[in-house]
């Protein structure tokens, strides 16, 4: 039986050898589609908030800042919880861990729903996220395993997917849901529907059989020696925190500045996870093209588009207009970041999708973070916007340098003999810098 790297792997060469083949991929199995569920409730968790930061405050008594702490500490939560997870559950059963991490996901949403003590919630909230850890480790392996070869990039495609619809869907419904009959009910539902995600995955995913390997730890970590990796997981954090920090906070922007009702907040968050979505579908499209047009372009759009919202923050509709194309560009290339982390890591692709996880929240914690504290500024409701700018801007320096680096390393050895990701018959194997 393969481990799990050996799946994942497997899974980024899946696509290439389908193509010389000519076959058409087979269906998906149902277990597939039950875990881009499971992402689905994952990603909603994490950004509802977002929408209910008003009401959140009001009903615990604490500052709109205060309650954006809810959002950074289930970063912080993410940011310990996938590579440690993905570590500590090498050795387990996917089944079993599956079910333990929605267990535990359940577990910490009833807590949020009924608790009145903020302290608490923000205990709650980082539980759960060590759980929305291990899930997101476990997921993407369990899917590629139970789709086969034939069709595990097909798989890998959809439980992202899930991930991705969480913002045109779950969010804004939580936040519709929330200022309709409280803050606390989307909370309930993402527990009972946690419960009931966790049966499918008894049911639907296999058992892994007496021929399971563990995997060792040490040859993953030993692995992680390359340059441009670490450059990557930069970008992840700088993309995703400049994006976050103006996202985190950005009712307080759409009612007080721009004069949007409280009631259609959801409706703008709907325009953020379309173009979110659209931004990723077209990134993953061009990105495997061009990755490094992909990552520069988005970088360059989100520094020049957070600026945008901060000017024309007084008028409705450009702000409007301005966040779906933020959603766009600032997460269109998180595919290709993904993809190129697994590509630089060689032998430790596991860990390598569980540290872009910790990179992604470690720039939505600290984004959020100083966009609470700029909100409480002169700056008041543009200053998470502001914010944002100065950190999306960083992310040009890691994504300029890898392709400097890439460009260096390709022209000595002429295009007859190797193509981005790949090298000649003739040649040695690709390795981590």
């Amino acid at each position: 039986m393969s481990t799990r790297g050996e799946v994942v792997e497997r899974s980024a060469g899946g696509a290439d050898a389908l193509g010389e083949r000519g076959q058409s991929p087979a269906r998906l199995p149902l277990v597939v589609y039950v875990l881009a569920v499971g992402t689905f409730l994952m990603l909603t968790t994490e950004f509802v908030v977002a929408g209910l930061l008003p009401e959140i405050s009001g009903d615990l008594r604490v500052s709109v800042p205060q309650a954006g702490l809810l959002i950074t500490v289930f970063a912080v939560g993410m940011i310990i919880g996938a590579p440690l997870m993905a570590m500590l559950t090498l050795r387990l059963p996917r089944r079993l861990t599956l079910m333990l991490a929605l267990g535990v996901f359940a577990a910490g949403h009833l807590i949020v729903a009924v608790g009145s003590s903020f302290a608490l919630l923000l205990a709650a909230r980082f539980v759960t996220a060590l759980a929305t850890g291990a899930f997101w480790a476990v997921a993407n392996v369990a899917a590629s395993r139970a789709a086969g070869p034939a069709a595990s990039s097909r798989a890998l495609g959809l439980v992202g997917a899930g991930g991705m619809l969480a913002n045109v869907v779950g969010v804004p419904l939580g936040a519709f849901a929330g200022q309709l009959v409280g803050w606390r009910a989307p909370f309930w539902v993402l527990a009972v529907l946690a419960v009931a995600a966790a049966a499918l995955i008894a049911r639907t995913v296999p058992h892994d059989g007496g021929g399971h390997r563990a995997v060792s730890v040490r040859s993953e970590v030993t692995a992680l020696r390359s340059g441009r990796l670490w450059l990557v997981l930069a970008a992840c954090s700088t993309t995703t925190g400049g994006v976050l920090a103006a996202y985190s906070y950005i009712a307080p922007l759409l009612t007080g500045r721009a004069g949007i009702a409280a009631g259609l907040v959801p409706l703008v968050l709907v325009g953020f996870g379309i173009g979110a979505l659209a931004g990723s579908l077209a990134g993953g499209r061009l990105g495997d093209a061009r990755p490094h047009t992909v990552t520069i372009a988005a970088a360059a759009g989100a520094t020049v588009l957070l600026p945008a919202i901060c000017l024309l923050s007084d008028d409705a509709w450009a702000t409007v207009v301005l966040i779906a194309l933020l959603g766009f560009f600032g997460l269109g290339a998180n595919p290709v970041l993904i993809s190129l982390s697994v590509r630089f890591a060689g032998q430790a692709p596991t860990l390598a999708s569980a540290l872009t996880v910790s990179a992604f929240n470690l720039g939505t914690a600290v984004g959020s973070w100083i966009a609470g504290r700029a909100l409480d500024s002169s700056l008041e409701a543009v200053g998470p916007a502001a914010v944002g700018t100065a950190i999306a801007a960083l992310t040009l320096i890691p994504t300029i340098m890898i392709a400097v680096i890439q460009r260096r390393r390709t022209r000595p050895l002429g295009p007859r003999r190797r193509v981005y990701g790949q090298v000649s018959r003739g040649g040695a194997g690709s390795h981590p810098a």
